[in-house]
């Protein structure tokens, strides 16, 4: 299945068991509260980590995700009710309606080109003028995917029944700035699912062409989660963005 870690409710479940809170959310919530008590977009919000730290430290907040399984583990979880949650795509939203975007956990790299410049130019529509975007997509040259193998990628996470999941990841392709992978899952009994993805590993010349392209200004690009520069902190690029007119 087609990104199935985030539609598939028992994979959901593996999601949240392996995607602990980390010194990116860190940042990004650090982003979020240099706007107090702002209109935030989390774009690509998932099972709502992030959405629901930036809503309890009281931010108005919308996370939005086309992916309905993930959403629905989201709407479970302490705090779900201060959160405004959309099934859908930025395409979906009205204009001027938020001061801060942002779109975590890589959400980026699943867009192609053509999709990310959509994106991009409707988040410059539902920004205030003066609105702030930021995002992280990981630099190309410290080329992960060579790490996503089924031997370096092993390994094994706890769900709160006890049960403990195995989970290797394997590549199937690579195309230029593409790399296709599977993420594989095994129960105790035997019992496997599958989950199929691409990202896309655009270059920070790329990156600034369709942001501008989209009405955007690019700031501070950073390589790693504690304000390094590009190529000497976490294999990032850490991306800021202004929408101008404030």
């Amino acid at each position: 299945m087609r990104n199935a870690e985030f539609n598939n409710p028992r994979l959901t479940e593996v999601y949240d068991a392996e995607c602990l809170w980390g010194r990116d959310d860190e940042f990004f919530l650090a982003f979020v509260n240099e706007t107090p008590g702002s209109k935030v977009l989390d774009l690509g919000c998932g099972t709502g980590r992030v959405t629901l730290a930036i809503a309890a430290a009281g931010h108005h907040v919308t996370g939005v995700d086309p992916a309905g399984a993930s959403l629905d583990r989201a709407r479970t979880k302490p705090g779900s009710e201060l959160v405004q949650w959309i099934e859908g795509v930025a395409a979906d939203l009205p204009d001027s309606a938020f001061d801060v975007a942002v779109m975590t956990a890589h959400v980026s790299q699943f867009l192609d080109d053509d999709e990310f410049l959509d994106t991009m130019k409707h988040l410059s529509r539902v920004l205030v003028p003066g609105g702030r975007l930021i995002f992280d997509s990981r630099d190309p040259s410290y080329r992960v995917w060579e790490a996503w193998n089924p031997k370096d990628s092993a390994h094994q996470v706890t769900l709160g029944d006890g049960d403990t999941v195995g989970i290797w990841t394997e590549v199937t392709a690579v195309e230029d700035e593409r790399v296709d992978f599977t993420h594989h899952y095994v129960w105790p009994d035997g019992d496997e699912l599958v989950s199929d993805a691409s990202l896309y590993f655009r270059s920070a010349k790329t990156i600034h062409r369709l942001l501008v392209e989209a009405g955007l200004v690019v700031g501070k690009v950073r390589g790693g989660w504690n304000g390094e520069a590009v190529g000497e902190g976490d294999g990032e690029f850490i991306v800021a963005a202004t929408l101008p007119g404030a």
